[in-house]
């Protein structure tokens, strides 16, 4: 009986023990199954650039193309798509690949690709990401920063940006000249979609040239091209007229590969040269003209232009018909369209940093003055662009261009520039060698038939005082040295010659990506 009793005590003695033994085998710090569950699924996933689908990593981070903030892939497999928020007036930024960037967490829903890749088209091809538009129908590389406010009506899409350049420049050398001006534009793009594969689009671009610069124009040191008073211009800039481009498009997304369009501009730029040198990202902070515009891509205000064309991914084949004579000196009307020349060109977006086009156009009578000569144009163009940072951009141009006129013979331009941008801070250059007639600089009758090489080398910088708030100022100055070949010395002075300006850069404001608010993913992110 004392023994039972004792194993009684035993048991209740030592019954709780075990029991505090059994509980304490469970560590309440150790995950449940659901968690493990959780953070199998965090070591699982992977994160993409909604611009750049085929950039897939285990650990958020930026796209390495583009910079932009990776997003989350779902489990599905899919990227994450923004909420569909379609309002009447909703207001976005504009970024620097052309992404739209709403000013609230709810973006539209405005994508393309069986994987939910978040993409801005083109306004001309509905097959095109925005930041390869460029003039006309002209590209530049996928990567180039764009700047600009665009504003979303349901699905429809406009954008307006532009540039002034108030300044103090002077020009030595006897032909040279002093002056305040301001070279300035404004453009609007606006785009509508019937569905996801076809679309219209319009722009319109205006200048006030023809008030801040008059109807000379701006000393430029060599440059030609167009008239004033019945003269022919030389060592000036033409003012640009007040319509610059006025036109509309429709596009087709055949298939996932193959696409088409058709442009028309009154005025337009048909399909011919490089893309206009202030739409291009290796000169947009130089103030100036290049002075072999009139050889590479001065047809860009044509008053009349119809061009097709037809584009196999990142391959591009399009002509023109267009008006052949260059705009008179009435800056404010429109000219009569002719559709007496036309063009040809390939396009070619090899990787996203890269654009090459070639091109060829016949053009009748451009020369209101010279009327019986007519002109054959070729041209060939490298445009190079690297992201370096959300903030941070270098891009570089190559151009060539050929003029082949009655009576003349050929005349050949080539230009070389580049433009760095970190932050607030620009540095920018260029280079240039144009074969030029001493018609085209009105020289004395002896000289007229002769071809004389001339160049231009200028550097500038810009820092800008606001940056990133909407509008971006920057303040800038520019050096330029022109150098020419001893006959025309009696003409401009023993040389080389010099210039300088200093201006004020104003246009809307680059956006960071990361300013982008995407679709929070159905399960915690790591942190």
């Amino acid at each position: 009986m004392t023994k039972r009793i004792l194993v009684l005590i035993a048991t209740i003695a030592l019954g709780p023990i075990g029991a505090v033994a059994q509980v304490g085998a469970i560590d309440p710090n150790r995950p449940s199954r659901s968690q493990d569950h959780e953070q199998e699924q965090e070591k699982k996933q992977r994160y993409t650039c909604p611009m750049h689908r085929e950039i897939v990593r285990a650990e958020p981070g930026q796209c390495p193309k583009c910079g932009m903030t990776l997003v989350p892939i779902k489990e599905n497999g899919k990227r994450p798509m923004p909420k569909s928020e379609h309002t009447t007036h909703q207001h976005m930024s504009h970024d620097a690949n052309g992404m739209a960037m709403p000013d609230h967490e709810h973006p539209p829903s405005h994508s393309s690709g069986a994987a939910g890749e978040m993409k801005m088209q083109s306004s001309v091809n509905v097959a095109d990401p925005m930041n390869r538009e460029s003039s006309g129908t002209s590209w530049i590389p996928d990567s180039s920063p764009m700047y600009g406010r665009m504003f979303m009506f349901g699905d429809d899409m406009l954008m307006l940006h532009g540039a002034i350049f108030p300044r103090y420049t002077n020009v030595t050398t006897r032909r040279g000249d002093d002056r305040i001006d301001a070279p300035n534009w404004i453009m609007a793009m606006y785009s509508h979609p019937f569905s996801d594969t076809t679309q219209i689009g319009g722009r319109l671009m205006m200048s006030l040239d023809p008030l801040t610069e008059g109807g000379r124009g701006y000393p430029l040191l060599l440059q030609s091209g167009e008239s004033w008073h019945d003269q022919p211009l030389h060592d000036r800039q033409h003012p640009h007229d007040l319509f610059d481009e006025l036109s509309f498009s429709l596009s087709q997304k055949l298939t996932d590969d193959l696409s088409g369009y058709l442009y028309f501009g009154y005025p337009g730029e048909p399909a011919i040269g490089p893309p206009t040198f202030m739409h291009r990202p290796s000169a947009m902070d130089d103030p100036d003209a290049p002075i072999g515009h009139h050889w590479q891509d001065s047809t860009h205000v044509t008053f009349g232009v119809a061009t097709a064309g037809v584009q196999w991914r990142n391959l591009k084949v399009e002509g023109s018909v267009f008006t052949g004579r260059e705009p008179d000196e009435h800056r404010y009307d429109f000219d009569r369209p002719r559709f007496d020349s036309f063009s040809g060109r390939i396009s070619w977006n090899p990787t996203p940093d890269l654009a090459l086009q070639v091109s060829h156009a016949y053009i009748e009578s451009p020369e209101g003055l010279e009327p019986d000569v007519n002109r054959h144009r070729t041209t060939a163009s490298l445009i190079y662009n690297r992201a370096l940072g959300p903030d941070s951009n270098w891009a570089t141009s190559l151009v060539w261009g050929q003029n082949d006129d009655t009576h003349e013979g050929k005349t050949e331009s080539v230009l070389i520039e580049t433009n760095y941008q970190r932050e607030r801070d620009t540095v920018y250059a260029r280079w240039e060698r144009v074969e030029k007639s001493g018609h085209e600089l009105v020289l004395a009758p002896g000289d007229l038939n002769e071809i004389f090489p001339v160049n231009a080398v200028s550097i500038g910088y810009v820092r800008d005082l606001s940056h990133g708030n909407n509008i971006d100022i920057g303040l800038g100055g520019q050096f330029t040295i022109d150098v020419w070949p001893e006959e025309l010395d009696r003409y401009y002075g023993s040389g080389p010659g010099y210039g300088f300006q200093v201006f004020l850069r104003i246009r809307p404001s680059r956006h960071d990506h990361s300013g982008m608010q995407m679709e929070k993913p159905s399960h915690s992110m790591p942190k």
